[in-house]
């Protein structure tokens, strides 16, 4: 086991699953969890993730303890977690990562992503709060950008967040990092893993990602996600659009730079510049 593994997420995985063997070894260093592949000599096999500083193990478990039953066979499925130990383990969904291959540019993947997360995204009633805490963290971010931004850039997006009025708005649940990275492609059929960032927020939120990256230039991929999901940004809340999209762009530059992913970083900074032009 890895040395990150500590001795009582690891006295709690034998209780859970017996002797069991690590198959393959996914963990993010970045984030300090250790994502594991493991079998069981009776066959079983299982995803574990661990620990002890991250909050994405916690939200993960708030998000599959009801259960996904719309994404049944399309999803992880719980079977045992601690959030006091911060551990979980799900069934191991077969699969292999879109990010990085043919399908990652198919129009019938993106038809069965949206599809997919129009399935998870349910009702979580109405927030009078959220936008006002958004623009709130997004003026914490245009702060924290000072000399990574440029100053005509970051007094831009300070312009635009002033403009921004806080409302109330629907939630629902979402995804929080809907990308080909978390989706897996099983003989033609798409799944979605990490529900790390899993939370209650406006529908929107999970399309930001998708519309700065791959929906750039392949308009053929946004309309068959569009067409899969049944709905389209446009028929969302401008305000609510624009302040996702801000948060995340910002968010990006200083998390990037944080971490030393100059690349990552400057996708950010280019993302932002394309939401301000408009």
């Amino acid at each position: 086991m890895p040395a990150s593994v500590t001795d009582e997420q690891n006295r709690l995985l034998r209780s859970w699953l017996g002797p069991f063997r690590v198959v393959k070894d996914y963990s993010w260093p970045l984030q300090d969890t250790s994502v594991l592949h493991v079998s069981t000599p009776d066959g079983g096999s299982f995803i574990v993730k661990a620990s002890t500083t991250s909050h994405h193990i916690r939200r993960e478990i708030a998000a599959l303890a009801p259960g996904l039953p719309r994404l049944h066979g399309s999803a992880p499925v719980l079977r045992q977690a601690s959030v006091k130990a911060g551990i979980l383990v799900t069934e191991f969904l077969p699969g292999t990562s879109v990010e990085g291959t043919e399908a990652e540019y198919q129009p019938g993947t993106y038809r069965q992503a949206g599809a997919l997360l129009a399935q998870l995204h349910r009702p979580a009633g109405t927030s009078a709060d959220y936008t006002k805490k958004l623009a709130y963290q997004t003026q914490l971010l245009i702060r924290s950008a000072e000399g990574l931004l440029a100053a005509g850039l970051r007094a831009r997006a300070a312009e635009e967040l002033a403009s921004i009025t806080p409302a109330p708005v629907e939630l629902v649940t979402t995804h929080g990092d809907y990308q080909p990275r978390n989706w897996l492609v099983d003989g033609g059929r798409i799944k979605v893993i990490d529900f790390g960032r899993a939370d209650a927020r406006p529908w929107v939120h999970d399309l930001v990602r998708l519309t700065h990256q791959q929906f750039l230039g392949r308009p053929a991929l946004a309309e068959a996600f569009y067409g899969g999901l049944g709905k389209h940004p446009k028929s969302a809340e401008a305000d609510v659009w624009q302040l996702e999209n801000l948060n995340q762009a910002l968010g990006t530059v200083v998390w990037a730079h944080k971490i030393g992913d100059a690349a990552f970083e400057q996708s950010g900074v280019e993302r932002l510049e394309r939401i301000l032009a408009g």
